[in-house]
């Protein structure tokens, strides 16, 4: 995987590439973005899992408008965001987010299916391994998964400075 940052404008909101992986690893949910069959824009929220190289799976049932999408335009982007703080008196928001490019597909073979599976309970249901061993063996007949290849990532934040004041709103003010 790629950590690419170039075409952030805003470089003093680069985020760190760990920080970033971090993300990748912990986040609970991404919104997975792409073009569905008729071209337009479609995004949904999906659980991921990464397994510690350059791929993401993606579980979903073996039919719908993403698979649709999917198989029509493989290029597809998931955007994370970790740690969010709204600062009302401030007019603005602390965040952090790391943006995903990469192809996806489907038609895995069953090794690689039950392996996206067993990554995804050890990430989300570490606790009831057991019980998601059983599920996943119940349900597999009616599971699909999404691989992306990840071509490259990117991350971003904003944090205000200790004295409360709103960064953003200072800097623009210089522009």
């Amino acid at each position: 995987m790629k950590y690419n940052n170039d075409h952030v404008r805003r470089r003093d909101r680069l985020l760190a590439e760990q920080r970033a992986i971090e993300l990748i690893e912990g986040a609970e949910y991404g919104v997975l973005s792409m073009i569905d069959e008729e071209g337009m824009p479609y995004a949904i929220p999906v659980n991921h899992v990464w397994d510690g190289e350059n791929t993401l799976y993606l579980h979903c049932a073996p039919e719908g408008k993403k698979l649709r999408a999917i198989a029509k335009n493989p290029h597809v982007c998931l955007c994370i965001v970790g740690d969010v703080n709204l600062l009302p008196a401030n007019f603005t928001t602390e965040y952090e987010s790391v943006v995903i490019y990469g192809l996806a597909r489907t038609g895995l073979d069953e090794d690689e299916r039950m392996k996206a599976l067993h990554l995804l309970i050890n990430k989300l249901s570490p606790e009831h391994k057991q019980l998601g061993e059983k599920y996943t063996q119940a349900s597999f007949h009616r599971t699909e998964i999404i691989k992306i290849e990840v071509q490259e990532f990117s991350g971003k934040c904003k944090k205000v400075n200790k004295a409360g004041r709103n960064q953003a709103a200072i800097d623009d003010k210089a522009d």
